[in-house]
């Protein structure tokens, strides 16, 4: 019985870590595959790109599989990958540390994602 109580605790103790692996301190997703929802504007340079996420945070966007260009003031549903995902999480955790301690007063993500496809919610932006 007392095998049990400890393997019940261990596998508790588990999905605990994994689950707190998905997400920083503040909520935000560690995957590296993303889905992105928000307004895409154009960038400094020709072929650059923002999204503007309806959840407040700010993606660098580049693809090479879709022209975001047909998209420049659209409110899109984006997926791709976060580049540099390591150096990515370590930067919002650090972010996130920084707000709690009353030291930053935003902490909406920022970050470089590569979008593989494209789903257009509307022809104008919010």
């Amino acid at each position: 019985m007392k095998k049990i109580g400890i393997a019940l605790a261990l596998g508790v103790l588990l999905a605990t870590c994994v689950s707190a692996q998905e997400t920083t301190s503040s909520g935000k997703s560690k995957s590296k595959n993303r889905t992105i929802t928000g307004c895409l504007s154009q960038g400094d340079g020709p072929n650059t790109f923002v999204l503007n996420a309806d959840d407040g945070s700010t993606w660098d966007a580049k693809s090479d599989t879709v022209s975001l260009v047909d998209h420049v003031g659209h409110t899109i549903t984006a997926k791709g990958l976060v580049s540099n995902i390591t150096a990515h999480n370590a930067k919002e955790e650090a972010k996130d540390a920084a707000a709690s301690a009353g030291m930053k007063k935003s902490n909406g993500e920022h970050g470089d994602l590569t979008i593989e496809s494209v789903k257009m919610v509307s022809k104008a932006c919010k």
